[in-house]
């Protein structure tokens, strides 16, 4: 099931993207599927973040594809970051380049979506806490990262954290095919076998230290061949079984 956000001339409400119409809901999809019974064509709808999170906890070097790629050791436990809830972006939003950046770049992430709330939750029972999965950009500006290793602001502009299109709820979170597309050429590519930490060891990590609540979303890393984007340019991260999120950068 695709779960999404959808605006109309009405507000932005939940819906299940079937096919190609948007079957809206009643509320948020957390405690239960309840449908409205109204439905809207889908290519007259725009679609806004498929969540709306209270936290988004972010993971870096979780690919030994990247990790190898910057030369780093594998890490024994995650490394645990934030991006702010100000740099959400929906999908067909345009990522902003700041003035201070001189290299903008992408990083091609599945995430999850969390369903209940969560403290000091085993791997185990993980499963039963995911809503579902989906893309999303963890858009960096890399030359405000290497001086002391600054990642909150390198990683926190406005507009650096575009995901969507929807949430889906179907989805083997440990061999998915993940890549980057710039411009109509892939950029990066790869698959969550290359995982470090898979979702459930970080859920369970995660929880351990922070109480998650619905909505809050967790990305998971990114994979070798990260590169620059520039103003102009289409960025996609598209996964098998999800689908593509678009953006441009302006």
């Amino acid at each position: 099931m695709k779960l999404a956000r959808i605006k109309t001339e009405k507000g932005v409400f939940y819906a299940e993207v079937r096919g190609e119409k948007a079957l809206l809901l009643r509320e948020a999809p957390y405690e239960k599927i309840e449908y409205s019974g109204e439905e809207l064509p889908l290519a007259q709808c725009t679609l806004a973040v498929p969540s709306e999170p209270g936290n988004i906890v972010a993971v870096g070097l979780n690919y030994r594809s990247h990790a190898e790629e910057i030369k780093m050791e594998l890490r024994e436990e995650p490394l645990i970051f934030s991006k702010w809830i100000s740099s959400i972006l929906d999908p067909e939003g345009t990522i902003i380049k700041p003035d201070v950046c001189k290299q903008l770049d992408y990083e091609a992430e599945l995430a999850f979506v969390v369903k209940r709330k969560c403290r000091k939750i085993r791997r185990g029972d993980a499963a039963d806490y995911i809503l579902g999965y989906t893309c999303l950009n963890d858009v960096t500006a890399r030359d405000l990262q290497v001086p002391g290793d600054q990642w909150a602001r390198c990683k926190g502009f406005d507009t650096f954290c575009p995901f969507g299109p929807w949430v889906e709820t179907e989805f083997d979170p440990e061999n998915a095919h993940i890549r980057a597309i710039l411009n109509g050429k892939v950029v990066q590519d790869g698959n969550t076998k290359d995982f470090i930490f898979n979702v459930y060891e970080l859920l369970e990590y995660i929880s351990g230290f922070m109480t998650l609540y619905p909505g809050d979303v967790v990305t998971t890393g990114t994979t070798g061949g990260i590169g620059p984007m520039e103003p102009g340019d289409e960025i996609c991260v598209a996964i098998d079984g999800i689908g593509t999120l678009k953006n441009r950068i302006g």
